[in-house]
């Protein structure tokens, strides 16, 4: 048997002794705020056991990793019709380029990347009936808290600065593939990225990913082939243009976002989350890439 805690401890002293930390993302004014000392690491295993370290309790902006459940809830709602709008194949740039928009001819290369995101957002807007509320809603149906918010100043701060969120929505409604007005949606996708989580509720949020669609609640929200679904586009699109090297390493589905947070999963296994808001130079968590490649390093626990 693993002895976690101790592996835990271990990564993370490791970790909050390194020099080089990565940057606070700056390009989202209140992102930039942050204490960049900040680490926390949160396992939930499928058997039962819960291990913290650091500041594993301290909420902070899941930003991208809210794409998930977006697409979650997506797939829940109208099946596999999200992928008549949204691709599934990498990207190989960075998460709000426009370029591969333009000449795949506004169908976005996967749901992860910002264009993709926002026509999630488009496909939620049209099938919720308070799309905002019913979304929260259901984040905090997944793992039984009431106490996930919404960051009303992380949202104001995206609208306002958020030039080339507005331009890929744009270029989405010139292609016909947003059903919905521009200010609409993009006013939901920025408050579906403000969401605050810690590390221990997003553990808990994505158990279903890792529990055959049933979440910690023991409700059914997707059917096994869903499932399978969204833990194969988090491996081969979790991470920006970082997908391949966060696969080679660590060898887990995950998620990522700007700021610091990383989920990963082992099916039938485990839910880790980390977040240090530093980040490398591809916009992923530098210490959370490294934990996450020591821990399963040294609990041989991966899907290779």
């Amino acid at each position: 048997m693993r002895d976690f805690k101790s592996i835990l401890h271990s990564i993370y002293n490791e970790a909050i002794s390194q020099t080089d930390k990565g940057k606070v993302a700056t390009y989202i004014p209140e992102l930039a705020k942050i204490d960049i000392d900040n680490f926390g690491i949160y396992l939930k295993t499928m058997t039962g056991e819960n291990y913290g370290v650091g500041d594993f309790n301290i909420p902070f902006s899941i930003q991208s990793i809210s794409k998930v459940l977006a697409l979650g809830k997506a797939m829940e709602l109208i099946g596999e019709s999200v992928f008549k709008r949204v691709d599934v194949e990498p990207s190989g740039h960075p998460f709000n380029q426009l370029a591969l928009l333009e000449v795949e001819n506004g169908i976005p290369r996967n749901p992860f990347i910002n264009s993709g995101a926002i026509v999630i957002a488009d496909i939620l807007i049209s099938n919720l009936k308070n799309p905002k509320t019913d979304f929260l809603n259901y984040v905090r149906d997944l793992c039984g808290d009431k106490n996930i918010n919404y960051n009303i100043a992380v949202a104001k701060s995206e609208k306002d600065t958020g030039f080339k969120n507005f331009a890929a929505a744009n270029l989405l409604k010139s292609f016909k593939n947003l059903d919905n007005d521009v200010e609409e949606v993009l006013d939901f996708y920025f408050h579906q990225c403000s969401i605050e989580m810690t590390c221990s509720q997003l553990s808990n949020v994505f158990y279903f990913l890792a529990n055959d669609g049933y979440c910690i609640n023991k409700k059914l929200h997707l059917s096994n082939s869903q499932v399978k679904r969204i833990n194969a586009l988090m491996l081969t699109c979790g991470f920006y243009d970082e997908a391949g090297e966060f696969a080679f390493e660590v060898g887990l589905p995950g998620k990522s976002g700007v700021g610091g947070g990383i989920v990963a999963l082992l099916p039938d296994h485990f839910i880790i989350t980390t977040w240090s808001p530093g980040l490398n130079k591809k916009g992923n968590s530098l210490l959370g890439m490294k934990a996450l490649e020591q821990f399963t390093t040294k609990t041989n626990l991966s899907i290779f």
